[in-house]
């Protein structure tokens, strides 16, 4: 297989990882309902396993990012993979709360971190150093077919299978499709005369190469400023949009299918910022990105008029995802490929950590005031502060660096 070809598979395959991915985290959300009533639990001691899930996923990334950085992305995927697949069929054999907290909150974060864009940054970085937006970007769109697809089969399957019978072939599907390919994915790495090269023949790159380097930098910290924004934006809506279109009169039909059309805006979205990317460098799909919810903030503290509201939740969805494929592309210009997991887990972690945040605030602000005007107003406020401090950004932090062979 020639390197281009090899090149394409590996893209394949990061697409294919992260539609299991998505569609796995999602599926809890389509089978709690009936894991509750069959076991006779709480929905909060449910809640409480994903809970879990998302905190430790969101701490396991520059944990995951480091590993990927020492042992290659072949053991990390390949770990990653079993584990998330003995997370799930777990699910369907369990009988009390702490083996849920444990197969699902524990044992399947720590997959789904191990399986997430952080590796899939790292393994694509090593193949499209010229084009890591775009291939980014294209890899990530998978997680939007992934919520859509896999949920819908789960959908039909547990009218047959029972909830047991959905997570039980959930995880043997995980292991048996995805396993294979991630392992085979993973393996080698491109010929050096693949590998581009700095002015003059140099391999040479002036990036940080310790943590401790990376950490005194202050794009470093305008980045993880930006992106703790974006996550506590990204939870906030995705948590509530739904309810706030119900609270403003929007018919249930229409509320529910704009959440999923906010999905189908995001795929659009994201390639836009793979585009964007590789042309003019990550600072202007970021910039952008808080240029349009500006705008979206603005449509809805102007009118609550149904087609409003609409609008503005499909233009959110079409930047949902835009920051995501940019996360290896500003790390690697930080740190080139010494600590490209490391740092773009932590960029990752901190998005996510305050992804939780955004959905517990938006909730308290309802529950405080009646209403989300006040969480409108904030989102408003968070995306000025943003667009403000992603402008630096758009000077790129030095030449593109270069990545050496590896053979793992």
């Amino acid at each position: 297989m020639t390197t281009a070809a090899t090149a394409r598979f590996v893209l394949v395959v990061c697409f294919v990882v992260l539609l299991f991915n998505s569609g796995s985290r999602f599926a809890i959300g389509l089978l709690l309902h009936p894991m509750t009533f069959d076991l006779r639990w709480s929905r909060s001691t449910l809640s409480l396993c994903v809970t879990v899930f998302m905190v430790l996923s969101a701490l396991a990334l520059p944990f995951v990012g480091r590993a990927v950085d020492r042992y290659g992305a072949r053991a990390v995927l390949g770990v990653a993979v079993l584990a998330s697949a003995l997370g799930l069929a777990g699910m369907g054999l369990i009988e009390r709360p702490w083996q849920a907290l444990l197969l699902y909150g524990v044992v399947f974060a720590l997959g789904s971190a191990g399986t997430s864009i952080t590796p899939i940054g790292v393994l694509l970085a090593r193949w499209y150093p010229e084009r890591l937006g775009m291939a980014n970007s294209i890899a990530i769109s998978g997680m939007g077919l992934g919520q859509l697809l896999i949920i819908s089969v789960l959908a039909g399957l547990l009218m047959r299978l029972d909830w047991r019978g959905s997570f039980l072939a959930l995880g043997i599907v995980t292991l048996v499709c995805v396993l294979p390919l991630a392992l085979a994915a993973s393996r080698g790495s491109p010929s050096a005369s693949a590998t581009p090269r700095a002015a003059g023949g140099a391999a040479a790159h002036a990036g940080a190469r310790t943590l401790a380097e990376a950490l005194a930098s202050r794009r470093l910290w305008l980045l993880l400023v930006v992106y703790a924004i974006c996550g506590f934006q990204d939870f906030l809506v995705a948590t509530h949009v739904v309810a706030f279109a119900l609270d403003e009169g929007v018919d249930r039909l229409l509320a529910g299918n704009m959440l999923a059309f906010m999905g189908l805006a995001g795929l659009a979205g994201v390639l836009i910022a793979g585009i964007l990317n590789d042309r003019f460098g990550p600072g202007v799909p970021t910039v952008l990105c808080f240029v349009v919810r500006i705008v979206l903030c603005a449509i809805v503290l102007y009118s609550r008029e149904p087609a409003a509201i609409v609008s503005a939740a499909l233009l959110y969805g079409a930047t949902f995802w835009i920051t995501a494929p940019l996360v290896v592309v500003f790390a690697r210009e930080l740190s080139g490929s010494a600590l490209l997991g490391t740092v773009s887990g932590l960029i990752t972690m901190v998005h996510h950590a305050m992804g939780g945040i955004g959905a517990l605030v938006g909730a308290s602000i309802f529950d405080l005031y009646g209403s989300y005007d006040r969480a409108i107003v904030a989102l408003l406020a968070l995306s000025v502060l943003a667009f403000v401090l992603s402008l630096p950004l758009l000077a790129r932090s030095g030449s593109r660096p270069p990545f050496p062979p590896a053979a793992r």
